[in-house]
């Protein structure tokens, strides 16, 4: 699950990292409010503006409607409230939204901290991730802070440095030393970000997170250290112990295919093809995209129904795949070890009439338990519904279907 930005630092600020403070306003008045706010708390004469949706490059992004980018910087507190209304309730599009973009419901007004001192603001980047292939923690961290890590990692590889923390006894002090001094860091500055990783680990571990991204982490001008940005991922299989956080999602930035498929036990994720796939199984459904593929197809989507079907499920998976105005056929693919093929069947000939103006072709292969009588229901419904036994022929009639 992702979480926004200003929650995000809400989690960090828990645990003990240092963040660039700020307030979330869902208005320009309440944007306002927020500025004067953070300037009786921090001093701060000048304010960040930054939209929050779920996506990266907000920065550079442009708000359709408007022109405005993602993040603006607001030199009075005049300017603050026109600023943000220039964002709220826009459509901003950067490179990791595509060309749709994201509707902007919610900006958040943060502190300067790039302010005039003895040094030059320094910006770093500092990551915390899972490495399945090893098995533990990994933080990465860069002196290439406030670019894209994938950039530094394509173009300067050598740049990014990587400390593997063991399972069994948790970040070292050694190792967060280790990472401060490869960033180059001494002084006040070196022991500020040794503390920094130390909490930050400490937050990762609490939240049972699969990623936290700090890009930038600020070096300040006085030598404080403390992140600009948060982007954090936790553990969708992990809310059930973190409730707080479970709290914190915010369905407008998903799918709401997605969403509604989450609401009916569905596993699905949308694709960008023509073919509509609903399938039993995790690993049937990708030799069932395969398939597609190898018929000429693109898959439209990836939708495992679990292996509880029944005309509940499958109704309800005919009604996410329809509306997706790119699919011109479905293939149903059902092996029945624990779920019965009859019953399948009849969930499929239920679900074809109670959907209003469903008129697209629908291939069904269904093997295993009671494979024949779900297939004879299937014949005998006089429905636009074509049964296949093997795959091979799965993918002809799927070939029929798109032409």
């Amino acid at each position: 699950m992702n979480i926004h930005e200003y929650q995000a630092k809400g989690i960090l600020e828990k645990h003990g990292v240092t963040i660039q403070k700020g307030i979330v306003a869902e208005t320009g008045e309440e944007a306002r409010k927020a500025a004067e706010q953070l300037n009786k708390e921090t001093g701060t004469e000048w304010y960040v503006v930054k939209a929050q949706i779920h996506a990266g490059g907000r920065g550079k992004g442009k708000v359709k409607e408007t022109d405005s980018n993602g993040v603006v910087l607001a030199k009075s507190l005049d300017e603050v409230s026109p600023k943000s209304e220039a964002i709220l309730g826009g459509t901003l599009v950067t490179h990791q939204t595509g060309p749709e973009g994201k509707k902007v419901n919610k900006v958040l007004i943060a502190q300067d901290v790039y302010y005039p001192g003895e040094n030059e603001p320094k910006e770093y980047y500092i990551g915390i991730l899972l490495d399945r292939a090893t098995g533990s923690n990994v933080i990465m961290a860069s002196t290439e802070g406030g670019m894209d890590i994938e950039e530094v990692a394509e173009n300067t590889p050598e740049k990014i440095i990587k400390e593997w923390i063991d399972p069994a006894l948790g970040l070292q002090g050694f190792q967060a030393r280790k990472v401060a001094f490869k960033l180059g860091l001494e002084g006040d500055a070196f022991k500020g970000m040794v503390k920094f990783i130390y909490s930050l680990y400490s937050a990762y571990e609490a939240t049972d997170a699969s990623m936290f991204e700090i890009n930038p982490v600020l070096k300040t001008s006085d030598n404080k250290i403390l992140a600009v940005d948060a982007k954090v991922n936790i553990d969708d299989s992990a809310l059930y112990r973190q409730k707080d956080i479970a709290e914190m999602r915010d369905i407008t930035e998903e799918d709401p295919a997605e969403v509604e498929a989450g609401e009916s036990g569905l596993n699905y994720v949308k694709l960008d093809g023509n073919v509509g796939c609903m399938v039993n199984g995790a690993g049937l459904a990708m030799a069932t995209m395969d398939i597609i593929k190898l018929s000429g197809g693109e898959p439209a989507n990836f939708l495992d129904v679990g292996g509880s079907a029944n005309a509940q499920t499958v109704e309800a998976g005919f009604r996410i795949i329809t509306k997706d105005p790119n699919v011109k056929a479905i293939l149903i693919n059902i092996f029945g070890g624990i779920v019965r093929c009859d019953r399948v069947a009849k969930g499929v000939v239920e679900a074809y009439k109670n959907i209003e103006g469903l008129d697209l072709p629908i291939i069904v292969r269904l093997q295993g338990t009671n494979a024949e009588e779900g297939a004879k229901i299937i014949q005998e419904s006089g429905l636009k519904v074509t049964s296949a036994i093997v795959l091979k022929d799965a993918a002809e009639r799927v070939k029929e279907a798109i032409g």
